[in-house]
């Protein structure tokens, strides 16, 4: 049957909406009445349709027959695959098979294929001289997705109580014709111009990814509008220069227009190395060097994203489902989501599914992060269709056949496929039965094991002694070069298994692949490395070679492992275990990150950060374990992977016992009890995290640890933890450019957010006051231009200075010196370089004052006090009128307010200042400490009894946010340039909402930490073994790499 000249055209039976055809009658018309000598066409035969966009009746007009029987046909034409019981034995069949990289779900059609010997022609393949695809639907695909967006805009902005001109726009299978749809936009476009469009929404900014054929389409019918064009660095300006973004640069006119942006990969990243520009070669090459940016740059300015590009795996999220969610909390005006590429779970994490034509629409709601299938309510609006062409079928099929005519003869009348011309050629995966040479990588990657090799590589499961992971990008399939490689491969006699396998969607798109590569020798295996590399870079010339840079590869080589002699036999994958001791608040925080590992949402900043793919990787099962059950499961409800435990860790056999289940402990307990389980630690040889100081105690136990083989890393929470590593990454930089560390200058603290700050001390507290207290009477020790500075615990208060952040100019701080500083000189190695060396906590302006002024007054005294011996309690207020000296039988105890609280503290001069005095007579009042209630039995001294009422009285509501500010400041000389540097880092995180709960930044900065430190461990990142802290590059750098993939913002300047 191949070549005799008849084609069949095929019903589409895939999608009740696919109305496209191969040919049109128009195009039938003209391959018919020119004569076959000419055409190579003798028949066309059509299975009847009664949903084909042209009528059969329009087809038999032309001479074509229509039949359902396509037996004699040698050549049958469709868009979409057929069902396997269509294909016919010894025939030609061209349409988008998806088969040439292997996909899975598509190999039963293949295998269809070659038993029944057909001869298979893809579209996608068939490509010019140029490289570019030649059969595509890109321009549609935009057009029709950009239409329907556009409807459903004003859909969305009515359920937000604002008219528009969109709402009269249809979905675009709606109109007859792309000319009828291009016609209803511009009767928009026109009302917007004359009418314009409500303030509220305005700007209304629109941001087109990629620049490609689908890029171009939507952008086509975007232009119909009234538009201006910004460039990615201009759109700032839309909002006002120096206005907010989430205020949306507003005013109350009217606005004319509509504002566009097209960006493309330089505009969605930026590389790691800050001395480096963006390079599209370097970055499809090696994405794992750039960190994404569009969230911060791009985004923020955005109305609508018509997302158009193309995105494989390994390169970063144009938008993280977190950094969306973050996003939209700051006030992003962001309506809704054009997803025209349907790539599920792909560049935009959180869409999650395809819509229809039917419908088109589903919300996403940041702030419960849920899907709803409406346009009422919280979120934005996404669409996902993943078959738009066919909405606008009479013109994508004449578009389609116009090009496909030009060379359907030669595929209707050729038998033998080395004479067909070249593009062609190319295209014909299968012929008789068998894989074409171009295309037999794909038996080898059928072959390969693709669900299995991950976990054998990770667990040495390889039928070779020596592996290593290869990955490849270029133009591997277009250009055939996976061919070459293969070849190398076995040639040598090496083994490969193919891990990942990613194809470009376009001649302007690399693909990318990951091969495990094996060979029992290992200089075969450097052989095959060797020839591998020869092939990635044919011309040593420093300049590229135009006319091979499309024939390149890039080449990147991992670690080699060796296989033991023994052969595991049970393959099932074994999840690694993380024991979390005690539930408090940081617990949660810790847990879901640990348990997140594995997940798609772990995906990015899992493999970006620690080079290493997270399918490669077990999953981490959490067990918390509580001395109270209950609160264990409160954590770990909702978070997968995760069990809640009852122990009491006095009990040795059952610590040992949960201990010995897991590879890493997290100790969240009391400091007292970290030694005793870091004994079992070491006796069962199991790594251990704790966010606590390294005392004494601990660092005792340096050597035996290492002689057990584990690390204990301990101070990895906030501070201290973070701020060991944001300091030795400034430290060890400047080092490394020759510099000397002239001061360094470090603070911290935990605050209520400004909104929460809503008491006379402008503080609360998360848990027991007890221990802010005490640490307001703990001495400090610093340095100041090289002269030391003691300052004792009762002064503590007395010595704070005011504060300011220049780039958080909102804060009214103040500071205190926090304990010895000097002893982080000699921690961070600068004792003998910095004349300065200073930790301070942070408070917000007055808090010393007014702790200062309580101290005097009496009420931190940890004494047993007479009065509260008593066995009748007395009153709040008897007891303040006791430290006060005040008279209680010249004056009526219930009338004590402010103003005599405020004369006593002048008069016994606790303080000198009247405005101090009445600051701290408000707190004391805000405290409840004047009123005419018993003291608890419990409370026997002055200390207790504060204690008690700021527990009460300064604790945080179940709405109110907490804040973290962290800053570094490093003044660094260069003695070679005689320059100084000022090196600035800053970390600003508040308390977040959750599945109704906050929350709290403390907790949140204390216990990823923690985690990643745990983490680390896991995946052997950390190999140095003993007692550490988070001062070595081996953990500091992953770690902050981790910290701000998971959303923790470091802030680094340099002036």
């Amino acid at each position: 049957m191949l070549g005799n000249g008849v084609v069949g055209i095929l019903s589409e039976s895939v999608n009740k909406w696919e109305r496209r055809v191969p040919l049109t009658p128009s195009h039938c018309a003209r391959l018919l009445h020119s004569g076959r000598e000419k055409t190579g066409i003798a028949r066309i035969i059509v299975q009847p349709s009664t949903k084909r966009i042209h009528h059969d009746s329009l087809y038999e007009d032309v001479g074509c027959e229509i039949s359902d029987d396509l037996s004699q046909c040698g050549l049958i034409l469709g868009i979409k695959q057929p069902k396997l019981d269509m294909i016919l034995p010894d025939r030609a069949y061209a349409f988008f098979s998806h088969t040439h990289k292997a996909q899975k779900e598509n190999m039963p059609l293949l295998d269809k294929i070659l038993a029944e010997r057909v001869s298979l022609y893809d579209y996608e393949l068939i490509a010019g001289d140029h490289g570019k695809r030649l059969l595509a639907f890109g321009k549609f695909a935009g057009r029709a997705g950009i239409i329907d967006f556009l409807r459903g805009l004003g859909q969305r902005y009515l359920s937000l109580g604002y008219s528009t001109p969109f709402l009269s726009l249809g979905a675009s299978y709606m109109y007859p014709s792309l000319a009828a749809a291009k016609a209803a936009v511009i009767s928009v476009g026109e009302e917007i111009a004359s009418q314009g469009l409500p303030s509220g929404i305005c700007p209304l900014v629109f941001i087109f990814t990629g620049s490609g054929n689908v890029s171009l389409g939507a952008q086509e019918i975007f232009k119909l509008l009234p538009h201006t064009f910004f460039e990615p660095s201009r759109l700032p300006e839309l909002f006002g220069k120096g206005k907010n973004v989430s205020s949306h640069g507003r005013t109350s006119k009217r606005v004319y227009q509509v504002y566009g942006c097209v960006v493309t990969s330089r505009d969605m990243v930026e590389h790691k190395d800050a001395s480096k520009t963006f390079d599209k070669v370097d970055y499809y090459a090696h994405p794992e060097h750039y960190n994404p940016v569009f969230h911060e740059k791009i985004a923020p300015y955005a109305s609508v994203i018509v997302n158009c590009m193309y995105w494989e795996q390994r390169f970063p999220r144009l938008l993280s489902t977190k950094q969306f969610q973050d996003l939209m909390k700051k006030g992003c005006p962001l309506v809704g989501i054009a997803d025209i590429t349907c790539d599920i779970g792909g560049s935009i994490e959180f869409v999650n599914q395809t819509t229809t034509i039917d419908f088109p629409f589903f919300r996403y709601d940041p702030s419960t992060d849920s899907y709803h299938q409406d346009m009422e309510g919280n979120g934005i609006i996404c669409s996902a269709v993943d078959i738009l062409p066919t909405e606008f079928a009479k013109e994508a099929s004449q578009h389609f056949g116009d090009i496909l005519s030009k060379f359907v003869g030669s595929l209707a009348s050729s038998t033998d496929i080395t004479k067909l011309p070249a593009h062609l050629n190319r295209a014909c995966i299968t012929h008789q039965g068998a894989l074409t040479s171009l295309y037999e990588y794909i038996t080898r990657m059928r072959n390969s094991d693709t669900e299995d090799i991950s976990d054998n590589l990770a667990n040495g499961h390889s039928n070779k002694r020596f592996n290593v992971l290869v990955s490849l990008s270029g133009h591997l399939f277009d250009k055939f070069l996976i061919n070459e490689a293969l070849d190398i491969i076995e040639a040598a006699g090496g083994s490969f298994h193919l891990v990942k396998c990613h194809v470009g969607q376009s001649s302007s798109v690399m693909s990318y692949s990951e091969l495990e590569v094996g060979a029992d020798d290992r200089e075969v295996l450097d052989q095959i490395i060797d020839s591998l590399t020869s092939l990635a870079n044919p011309s040593e010339n420093n300049g590229r070679i135009p006319s091979q840079e499309m024939n390149k590869i890039s080449l990147t080589v991992g670690k080699l492992q060796e296989t033991g002699v023994k052969k595991e036999t049970d393959t099932t994958k074994k999840k690694k275990g993380v024991l979390i001791l005690g539930a408090g608040r940081v617990c949660q925080p810790a847990a879901e990150l640990l348990a997140s590992i594995g997940s798609s949402s772990s995906q990015q900043w899992y493999k970006t950060c620690l080079d290493t793919d997270f399918e490669e990787q077990n999953d981490v099962h959490v067990i918390v374990a509580s001395l109270y059950l209950k609160d264990a499961e409160e954590i770990v409800q909702g978070i997968p992977n995760t069990t809640a435990v009852e122990l009491d860790v006095t009990d040795h056999g059952a610590l040992c016992e949960y201990i010995s289940q897991v590879e890493v402990v997290v100790s969240l307990l009391p400091p007292s009890c970290h030694v005793a389980v870091a004994n079992v630690c070491i006796e069962l040889k199991k790594h251990l995290v704790t966010a606590s100081y390294v005392d004494n105690s601990m660092s005792m136990l340096d050597e035996k640890a290492k002689s057990a083989g584990i690390s204990i890393l301990g101070e990895m929470g906030l501070d201290p933890g973070i701020d060991h590593m944001m300091a030795m990454k400034m430290i060890n930089q400047a080092h490394l450019r020759k510099g000397k560390i002239k001061s360094f200058t470090s603070y911290c603290g935990g605050l209520p957010s400004p909104a929460a700050a809503n008491n006379p001390l402008a503080y609360k507290f998360s848990w027991n006051p007890a221990g802010a207290i005490r640490a307001g009477r703990n001495p400090a020790t610093y340095k100041s231009q090289n002269k030391t500075v003691h300052v004792n615990g009762e002064d503590l208060y007395d010595s704070a200075v005011r504060f300011r952040i220049p780039d958080l100019p909102a804060f009214a701080l103040e500071c205190l010196p926090n304990r010895n500083s000097l002893t982080y000189g000699e921690l961070y190695g600068i004792e003998h370089e910095a004349s300065t060396i200073f930790r301070g906590t942070l408070r917000y302006e007055g808090f010393s004052e007014i702790m200062g002024t309580l101290a005097r007054i009496g009420l931190f005294n940890s004494e047993t006090h007479p009065l509260l011996e008593q066995e009748s309690r007395p009153t709040f207020g008897t007891f303040l009128c006791k430290l006060l000296k005040i008279n209680t039988e010249a004056i009526n105890e219930a009338l004590i307010g402010e103003k005599e609280i405020t004369e006593s503290i002048l008069k016994l001069g606790h303080c000198k200042e009247r405005e101090t005095a009445v600051r701290a007579a408000k707190t004391i009042i805000f405290l409840g400490l004047h009123e005419q209630t018993e003291i608890p039995v419990s409370c026997q001294t002055a200390f207790a009894v504060t204690c008690h009422r700021m527990e009460e009285r300064l604790a945080y509501s179940s709405t109110e946010q907490d804040m973290v500010l962290l800053h570094h400041e490093v003044e660094v000389d260069f003695p070679d340039s005689k320059l100084t540097e000022h090196h600035i880092a800053t970390l600003l995180e508040f308390g977040k909402p959750k599945n109704g709960k906050m929350i709290s930044a403390m907790a949140f900065t204390v216990g990823v930490p923690v985690a990643i430190g745990a983490l680390l461990l896991l995946v052997n990142k950390v190999t140095t073994r003993g007692v550490l802290r988070p001062i070595e590059p081996e953990v500091y750098v992953p770690a902050l790499d981790i910290l701000q993939a998971y959303g923790i913002k470091l802030m680094e300047k340099t002036e």
